[in-house]
Order: structure tokens, then sequence, then C-alpha cells
């Protein structure tokens, strides 16, 4: 469920206490939670490294060290959470031991969450399929048209591929695709410059609403790094408002599947 603005959230969560403190051990490691190198790999090397910065590409936090880079990607319930000590054991995948005492905890109740232990050329690799960021100035309205033009895919499984704009999920793009006044079926290379610019803004300024509420929480998978609940479910217009009247027109929200994906959206906004 964590997308960019729940992945930005805990990363800024996280940024005022780890720099500078050194992983002391890692005493826990779900093997299945490892991508690579290996559960033995990652708690030989990792001990005795010094956080340099807290970061995100996409979808995935980058905790850098001397060296090396601890990335993490959430998946569907994946959560990273602050102790001083450890006080949940249930669904704990990882653990990292800091030299200050604090203890950094994943869980993840669907195990579908993945770690990786990679140098600077590896982590460039991992994210070389990746597209851009939705702040990239590089992203213009004529690099985004670029991107979608002779696609006949329906626009919201253009926006969910990581490779068009990187960090997208359920969530944002059916509110994205409302503010647009887009229809989720239609074919990406289909709009229009104006189109394409309304979509573009959307993108951003609900994202930035977004990380300034802390991101959306429905239950208690996402919190944040100090397990404060995501604010910006309230500001839904939507996702997860199937049968409501639509808050612009008061036509009623429909649910349909696009992409496998459950999908909200006002037909009369978006016809």
């Amino acid at each position: 469920m964590p997308e960019l603005p729940e992945v930005e959230t805990i990363r800024r969560s996280l940024a005022p206490h780890l720099p500078e403190d050194v992983i002391a051990a890692v005493p826990l490691l779900d093997p299945h939670a490892v991508a690579e190198p290996s559960p033995e790999a990652i708690v030989g090397i990792a001990p005795g490294k010094r956080v340099t910065g807290i970061h995100r590409r996409a979808k995935y936090l980058v905790i850098a060290l001397e060296a090396h880079n601890l990335v993490v990607h959430l998946r569907m319930s994946g959560r990273l959470r602050l102790d001083r000590p450890v006080e949940d054991m249930r669904y704990l995948r990882a653990q990292w031991n800091f030299a200050s005492g604090r203890v950094l905890c994943f869980y993840d109740v669907r195990r579908f969450g993945r770690i990786w232990l990679v140098d600077d050329d590896r982590l460039a690799a991992l994210f070389a399929p990746l597209g851009p960021e939705p702040f990239d100035p590089a992203l213009t309205v004529a690099a985004l048209q670029d991107r979608l033009a002779r696609r006949t895919a329906p626009l919201k499984s253009l926006l969910l591929d990581q490779r068009i704009i990187a960090g997208l999920g359920n969530i944002y793009v059916d509110e994205i695709l409302f503010a647009s006044n887009l229809h989720p079926r239609r074919p990406a290379g289909s709009l229009a410059e104006a189109e394409v610019a309304r979509l573009l803004d959307a993108t951003r300024s609900i994202l930035q609403a977004a990380i300034a509420n802390g991101g959306t929480t429905f239950d208690a998978v996402y919190r944040d790094a100090e397990g404060r609940p995501g604010r910006y479910r309230s500001h839904l217009s939507v996702y997860g408002r199937a049968e409501e009247p639509c808050l612009t027109c008061g036509a009623p929200i429909q649910r349909i599947v696009v992409a496998q994906r459950g999908t909200h959206f006002c037909a009369r906004c978006q016809s």
C-alpha cells in the first residue's frame, strides 16, 4: 500500500534521527525478506557502518551507509518503526540496532516487502528501469506526452507502470485522474497537450498535499517511523468512496477494475 507520499513521509520521520548513527548489530533478519545479497552477508557487512543519509527513489527507501546502501521496499503491508526498546515482536521481519540505542524495525504482515544491501553501482542498476520522479524538472508536459504517445493501454495502467512515472500507486492515480477529469480507461496515447498538462499539474499538487498530510492511513498498517498515522484520507475525492456521491457533481462514485486493480472514478466528471 505505501506509495510515494507514504515512503517520503517515512523518510522525513527517519531523517532527524539516523544520520551519523552507526549500525551496531542486526539481530533479526527474516531470510524471506532479503532480496540481495544474502541474510548472512547483510548480518556480516552492516554492523559498524555509519548512516550518511536517508533518501527515497520512487517507492524505495534508501539508507545510505559507508560504501553501501540499505534499501527497503515496503510493498503491500511493510512498515518501518523506530523503537527503543522493541516492544512488539508480531510480524517483525528485520531489526537494526544502532549505537545510539535506537532500533529500526521492519514489520510486514504479508511478507511481500524486500531488503537489499548494495553498493552504489548496483543501486544505480536496481533503479535503472524506473521512470522519472513526479517532481523532476525534466518531466515536462512534452516529456510526459512523449512517454504516453502511441500507447493504447488504459491511462490508469500506464500511470501505475513505474517505468512511466516512478512512485505512483492505486490510491493516488485514482485521485489524480479525478482531478484531471480523465477516465481511467482512456487510451493513454489519445491525450491532447492540454490534457497532459492538466494530468501533470494534478499529479504534483495531489502528491504534495498528501506528503504535507503525512500520507494516507486506512488501518493500522501504515504509520510513519514514529508511529503517526497519515491524515490525507479525509481529502480523498474518489478512492474508497464507491457508491458515495461525487463531491463535485453528486453522481455516485463507481468502482471498476482496470489493470487488475480496483479503480474509483466519477462517470460524469470523468466521461
